[in-house]
């Protein structure tokens, strides 16, 4: 059995006191977000007693999709590689950027650059490429035992009041590739990404704006599982597979407070066993009920998984 810990949008805080230059820019209405209202219900003592919780379970690989951090100043992105370092070695956890981390033209270059033993393949250089804003280091494969983990991005700079996703029609290209070849190998595919490709998954402003092409890829190639964050939400969606429905599935924002208006911090866990017949995927969803108390098991489902899907 493999378990695979799912966790995404930590927005770590405090958000820094940024110099002026630095809110030229759509950084200016982030930060006035964070002041106004997520400082409010983002916690940074649940996110610690979630991921505590979560190495008690010591699972084989964690996925983190995204937003680690709030509008991608330097030293944001500096932190957030320290986390990761709390968290666990770059082998055994894997990271795909989010619109947040691309807040600003040129943020993902550095996000890029800080987190790269956590984004990238197996065999890949333990130095990042001399170009790190080029999309072409995604997809990337990284295999543990028989399970596959395919981390897409769809992280980029845009507009003010805009926090939409695209993978783009090169990254479409190679993740069919890879999807197609993974699945010949008989290993369970999870695809990994920020934003959610499923129907009228969020806003029009913050959707995924290929959505559909993600959609056509996994109709054609197939996967095993696809794990989001983005909407700050607890969601069980399906797509269309060659051979059946791919179930999508996202989680709350890790550092969002129990109380508030949306989810309470959340983690999920996957075991995933192989049968005679396919797969076996059980979920587990770890969270908080209420304020002022600890991490408990909220709810399980059982996902089977005929082979070929």
């Amino acid at each position: 059995m493999f378990t695979l810990a799912h966790l995404s949008d930590p927005h770590l805080g405090p958000l820094p006191d940024p110099k002026l230059l630095q809110l030229v820019s759509k950084r200016i209405l982030g930060y006035l977000n964070w002041h106004r209202n997520r400082s409010k219900i983002m916690g940074a003592s649940y996110l610690d007693q979630l991921v505590d919780d979560m190495k008690e379970k010591a699972p084989d690989h964690i996925a983190v999709t995204g937003d680690l951090v709030n509008i991608a100043l330097p030293i944001e992105i500096a932190g957030a590689r320290t986390w990761l370092e709390e968290i666990g070695d770059p082998r055994d956890v894997s990271v795909v950027p989010g619109n947040h981390d691309a807040y600003v033209p040129g943020a993902i270059r550095r996000a890029r650059t800080a987190w790269w033993p956590y984004m990238c393949a197996d065999d890949a250089s333990t130095t990042p490429p001399e170009d790190v804003r080029s999309e072409a280091t995604f997809p990337y494969v990284r295999k543990r035992d028989n399970v596959a983990l395919i981390g897409v991005t769809t992280g980029r700079a845009t507009a003010p009041w805009f926090a939409t996703g695209r993978v783009g029609s090169e990254q479409a290209k190679r993740l069919r590739t890879v999807l197609e070849e993974l699945g010949k190998e008989g290993l369970f595919r999870v695809v990994m990404l920020h934003h959610p490709p499923f129907r009228q998954a969020t806003k029009w402003h913050k959707r995924l704006s290929d959505a559909s092409r993600v959609r056509a890829v996994v109709k054609r190639a197939g996967a095993e599982l696809i794990l989001h964050g983005h909407t700050h939400i607890d969601s069980f969606e399906k797509i269309e597979g060659p051979n059946g429905p791919v179930h999508v599935i996202g989680v709350p924002s890790a550092t969002s407070a129990p109380g508030g208006h949306g989810p309470a911090a959340c983690y999920n866990l996957f075991k995933i066993d192989k049968t005679n017949a396919g797969w076996i995927c059980r979920m587990e969803e770890h969270g908080f009920e209420a304020p002022n108390t600890p991490v408990v098991l909220l709810r399980e489902r059982e996902i089977v998984i005929p082979d070929g899907s």
